[in-house]
């Protein structure tokens, strides 16, 4: 009976959720932004699994609304949940050319550079599937290795097995490297109209410089209602946990 009611509770909140979405959908196509919003984040407060479709139109409707860091925030959050969406990535660009900072992005460069072309081609996830694909290819070749008689399909196989145990390592280094990339870049979206950057964690301390809404910046530490965050030039600072919202 418990179970029945469980499915019946998870049934109707995908039914209201699916209803609001489309419900925002509809808002969004007769230019109602401000009913479009309301119906996407009402979908936030009851989807426990939230899609990069939902926070893209989210996004779509908050720039149609020129609320800079709601749109930019929505943006990133649908590229977090799918890192290669082309929509999200463009349409991030167009709403941050209508914030005020202007901040250099330092490039990588060297062994480090190549390392992370490489594994940012594609989700953690998607690079433990492919290590599922390749251990299942090891499997198929230790077969044919070892029922085979003829010594040339021998020899394919078995130079197969290395082939994918190579390919194996290097997907599985892949998949630990995005992840603990993910895990640690802890990226924010200054919502505060103006936020002063300190030196220290303290309404006393020194500003250094101001941020204005829609700036990404990445935390680094947090000490009580503050938090000290790096830009893309490798400035950091302190400000306060209200002015910013995390991404992840």
């Amino acid at each position: 009976m418990k179970n029945i009611l469980y499915i019946l509770l998870l049934s109707t909140q995908f039914f209201f959720a699916q209803n609001g979405f489309e419900k925002g959908n509809a808002y969004y196509e007769k230019a109602k932004y401000t009913e479009a919003v309301a119906a996407y984040e009402s979908v936030l407060k009851t989807q426990q699994q939230h899609s990069s479709e939902l926070y893209f139109n989210l996004g779509n409707a908050y720039y149609k609304l020129n609320q800079v860091a709601p749109s930019i925030y929505n943006y990133e959050k649908a590229l977090v949940l799918n890192p290669n969406d082309q929509g999200s990535i463009n349409n991030l660009k167009f709403a941050q050319k209508r914030t005020i900072d202007e901040i250099k992005v330092i490039p990588k460069v060297g062994f480090a550079k190549l390392v992370r072309d490489f594994t940012g081609i594609y989700h953690y996830n998607t690079w433990g599937w492919v290590s599922v694909g390749l251990a299942a290819a090891f499997l198929l070749f230790f077969i044919g290795y070892y029922f085979l008689q003829r010594t040339l399909p021998k020899r394919i196989f078995f130079f197969g097995m290395f082939l994918a145990v190579f390919l194996l390592l290097m997907t599985l280094v892949a998949a630990i490297i995005e992840k603990s990339h993910f895990d640690t870049e802890k990226p924010a979206i200054v919502f505060a109209e103006m936020a002063n950057v300190k030196s220290e964690p303290r309404n006393g301390g020194k500003s250094i410089f101001v941020l204005h809404e829609g700036t990404k910046v990445y935390v680094k530490e947090v000490i009580e209602k503050w938090k000290k965050v790096q830009l893309t030039d490798g400035t950091e600072g302190w400000i306060e946990s209200s002015a910013i919202k995390k991404v992840k």
